[in-house]
């Protein structure tokens, strides 16, 4: 099921979003639900490089293991 969604946008922005929309040939509605869609799933993600950057981190690796075992504890709480 399909949500309506209302959406104020800066002359700029509106602008550089009908641009976009038009040379990818979708409606201003299509683009921006597909651009906010791959830009939230994409957040998730990390890339290869940043992937080894926090491989080669030995304290960040350490810090995270300690987190780890706290969680599994049950110490602390989850923040959205």
């Amino acid at each position: 099921m399909t949500k309506a969604v209302t959406v104020r946008l800066d002359d700029e922005t509106y602008t550089l979003l009908a641009q976009k929309a038009k040379a990818e040939r979708r409606s201003l509605a299509n683009y921006i639900e597909y651009a906010a869609s791959n830009y939230a799933i994409e957040s998730d993600y990390v890339s290869d490089k940043e992937m080894k950057e926090i491989l080669a981190d030995k304290e960040l690796q350490a810090s995270l293991k300690r987190a780890q075992k706290d969680i599994v504890a049950g110490r602390g709480k989850r923040v959205y």
